[in-house]
């Protein structure tokens, strides 16, 4: 069942029950779908991985919003921004903890024969590979950082 399938079966049930923030939600990853689907070379077709990446990039920018929003004292938006993610994080697969990603971390820098801080776009290329959608890139790099510095 691809993505959007999921995201249409989820918003009638959400739209019956007036669960205006499960709606949001819901909106927001299906008209991303349609970008997506309609952007120039798609051919109207999200491939999987392409599915992952657009809810990351979702989560992403509402956390961003989120933070920016709580700085304001704004948190009436903040709330909704919160809401939204929780949503869109439901369609994502399972986040590895910090140390679950500490030790694939370690694997791959093994793999590759990383050994200081120089080496870590080589860590960073092979480390968002076999992590894809399991962390974000910024977590993955802070933990590069920490290990190659050590």
């Amino acid at each position: 069942m691809s993505l959007e399938q999921k995201v249409m079966a989820e918003m009638k049930p959400a739209m019956l029950a007036k669960d205006e923030k499960a709606l949001r939600g819901l909106r927001a990853i299906k008209a991303a779908i349609i970008l997506a689907k309609t952007a120039e070379g798609a051919g109207g077709v999200v491939k999987e991985e392409d599915e992952i990446k657009l809810l990351q990039k979702l989560v992403k920018q509402r956390k961003d919003s989120l933070d920016i929003f709580r700085q304001q004292g704004r948190e009436d938006l903040a709330q909704k921004e919160q809401d939204e993610i929780e949503v869109i994080e439901k369609f994502l697969p399972k986040q590895l903890s910090a140390d679950e990603l500490k030790v694939v971390v370690q694997q791959i820098i093994t793999e590759t024969g990383a050994t200081s801080p120089a080496d870590m776009g080589k860590v960073m290329g092979a480390a968002t590979k076999a992590l894809a959608g399991k962390a974000d890139g910024k977590t993955i790099s802070a933990i590069v950082k920490e290990l190659l510095s050590k």
